[in-house]
């Protein structure tokens, strides 16, 4: 049977005539419903929360349906929502955090680290009820999570200025205590554990602060990836769900046929394959898993749809997953799509691209936001001279 998934997406929220990142997330969600849309840490933040799917044609029509019912909302009020691990524009002295206690407590207690949380992730959930297999599950595909962390690459820009990284959010995230590589443990007892220790210890204060770049769910029956930027278009994250399945299923069929023991690996490079893809994106070079060497991010990527391959045909996602994956290395990161547009225009035109895509449109231009995107087979889009219609609203619980 096909394993279900879902997805959550944080959005930062933007001023449409200025381009700059402000703090009215409460003013975005007054009508929106709260078991769907949510806030964050920081003001300038929504998040959405996907329904549960099989299908990733229906994951993808979620998807679509959701950020529009978001940008609707923010258009109401002259502001728009982008899907992508920084925005261009922003400045910290103008964001303030979301009220409550949990968040003023990080604020306090993590200073900068809290103040500069002006980034966001897409999170990618898939069942996995039993707890000692999904931490076993969890060291089995670390090594191929920096992969789809390339292919999530959106954050280019800093503060005004071009960081020369293609995820900047990542280098930003990996500041928190608890982020980066999620390590081994035996079972669901040794992890929990770990969990508590770094609990009493002071320096987190329960377990969803756990921001390891994978994880059991602190409060589904899921494994969750953790480790992506935000991503402008929506058929990238049915690409990263699609793939982080496969490796979740190929792994648990795996270590339920073979009864592989507890790894008795080394992982320390596993944060460095993570810097690397967050440097590079798809336009340089990543760490390949089986080699542990360089090689082109396409040959990494391929090799990767290889691996799963299996797993993909067994799900029906073969065809869908294999021609996003070439759409993606033939038109380049997101970041490498925004840093061209920068380029060839300003930062105020590359926030536009990035509305536009989180829209669903492949418009360049300021403001126009029309133009659809390319049927992909197996996905639900829309034909070339076909503006999307609208899909059913989202269950909630994703």
């Amino acid at each position: 049977m096909t394993v279900r998934i879902g997805v959550e997406e944080e959005f930062h929220i933007v001023e449409v005539e200025t381009g700059l990142l402000v703090p009215r997330a409460d003013t975005v969600l007054e009508d929106l419903p709260r078991q769907i849309f949510t806030t964050e840490l920081q003001q300038a933040t929504v998040e959405s929360n996907s329904g549960v799917h099989t299908s990733l044609d229906d994951l993808y029509g979620d998807v679509i349906s959701t950020r529009r019912r978001l940008d609707a909302a923010a258009s109401a009020h002259g502001l728009a929502v982008v899907a992508a691990g920084t925005v261009p524009l922003a400045r910290t002295a103008d964001i303030h955090p979301t009220a409550g206690y949990r968040y003023r407590h990080m604020v306090d207690e993590y200073r900068m680290v809290a103040d500069e949380q002006l980034i966001c992730g897409a999170h990618v959930h898939v069942d996995a009820p039993d707890r000692d297999l999904t931490v076993r599950i969890m060291c089995e595909v670390a090594p191929w999570l920096h992969v789809l962390l390339a292919l999530s690459a959106s954050s280019p820009f800093w503060l005004g200025a071009d960081t020369g990284y293609a995820s900047w959010r990542t280098m930003l995230w990996q500041r928190w205590p608890t982020a980066g590589p999620a390590g081994c443990y035996a079972d669901a007892a040794e992890y929990d554990t770990a969990v508590q220790d770094l609990i009493g210890s002071g320096v987190i204060s329960d377990a969803k602060m756990i921001y390891h770049d994978i994880r059991p769910s602190a409060h589904q029956k899921t494994i969750e990836l953790r480790i992506c930027d935000a991503c402008p278009r929506a058929e990238t994250v049915v690409l990263i769900a699609g793939l982080f399945r496969a490796l979740v299923t190929e792994a648990r069929e795996r270590l339920e046929r073979t009864g592989v023991p507890p790894c008795q690996g080394r992982h320390e490079w596993l944060r460095a394959a993570a810097w690397r893809a967050a440097r590079s994106g798809l336009e340089g070079v990543l760490v390949d898993p089986r080699t542990r060497q360089e090689a082109p991010a396409a040959e990494v990527v391929r090799s990767l749809l290889r691996r799963v391959r299996p797993a993909l045909e067994a799900a029906g996602d073969w065809r869908t997953v294999r021609e996003l994956a070439e759409r993606a290395l033939t038109d380049g990161s997101a970041a490498h799509r925004l840093r061209r547009t920068a380029a060839d225009q300003d930062l105020l035109a590359c926030t536009d691209l990035a509305i536009a895509e989180t829209r669903g449109a492949a418009g360049l231009r300021r403001r126009t936001v029309t133009a659809p995107a390319r049927p992909v087979p197996g996905i639900g889009l829309p034909a070339e001279d076909e503006v999307p219609g609208p899909h059913p609203a989202p269950v909630a619980g994703g």
